[in-house]
């Protein structure tokens, strides 16, 4: 069912050492800064939670996946400060899903733009739809996608982040996105895709919990300087968006 709150959902269920979180909001999936905030205190405390061995990260509807950072906020950004901190939500949650001691596996069943694409990056293993075709747009409003790149670019390799970021009016398919590396296995309709998640994570959360830590360290080591790599690039979308071509840009879009 699919939320009409302004500041979209945010659900957690945990059943058999599985925490299904589940994120809505009623503009495809969007996300406002304040769902953000709430995405990465609720991964902050699953990490810490000795009844959850494994988390699920997916987003409510049948249609899109996530829709990126909410757009009637970035229209409103007047001053370098708040760009900074705009772009900051994403950077959040994705250090959260990196240092989270749980492994965290995607379900992707829709359309993925911009952050979006970055949470699917961030989840150390994913499953999607034939449906969930991905995009990076953020060039052609003036802006780059520089707070996600470096999940994208660890998951799928520069030159996928090239492809990605350069044709920023293309979508790529699921079975694309699956051949770079972003989604583990990809299904013909989410029935079938619930069925193996299913499978898989209980698998997953019958293992030795400090083995699955210790497994989760290793496949992010590299990363301790992302909190401040993840800040650097906010400031610079933060700049960009106050530029006269994303003002234009977004203008446009707003018509």
């Amino acid at each position: 069912m699919s939320t009409n709150r302004e500041n979209g959902s945010l659900f957690t269920n945990i059943d058999q050492k599985i925490a299904t979180l589940e994120f809505g909001h009623p503009a495809s999936n969007s996300f406002p800064s304040v769902l953000l905030k709430r995405l990465e205190d609720e991964i902050h405390s699953l990490s810490e939670n000795k009844e959850v061995a494994v988390i699920i990260l997916k987003s409510e509807g049948e249609k899109a996946f996530c829709a990126g950072a909410s757009f009637d906020e970035l229209i409103n950004i007047d001053n370098l400060e708040k760009g900074k901190k705009f772009f900051s939500g994403f950077a959040g949650v994705i250090n959260a899903m990196r240092v989270c001691k749980k492994l965290i596996v995607g379900r992707i069943h829709g359309k993925t733009v911009g952050g979006g694409v970055g949470l699917a990056a961030a989840c150390d293993y994913a499953f999607a739809t034939e449906a969930a075709s991905i995009k990076l747009s953020e060039l052609s409003i003036g802006i780059g996608p520089f707070v996600i790149a470096p999940a994208v670019e660890r998951k799928m390799g520069t030159a996928a982040l090239a492809e990605l970021t350069l044709a920023a009016h293309e979508w790529k398919n699921a079975y694309w996105a699956k051949e770079k590396g972003l989604f583990a296995r990809v299904f013909e309709s989410t029935k079938d895709m619930d069925k193996e998640l299913s499978l898989f994570t209980e698998k997953l959360a019958s293992y030795n919990p400090q083995a699955l830590t210790e497994m989760k360290q290793i496949l992010w080591k590299d990363t301790d300087h992302w909190p401040q790599l993840l800040e650097e690039r906010a400031a610079i979308s933060g700049e960009l968006v106050l530029s006269d071509f994303t003002k234009n840009a977004l203008s446009k879009f707003r018509k």
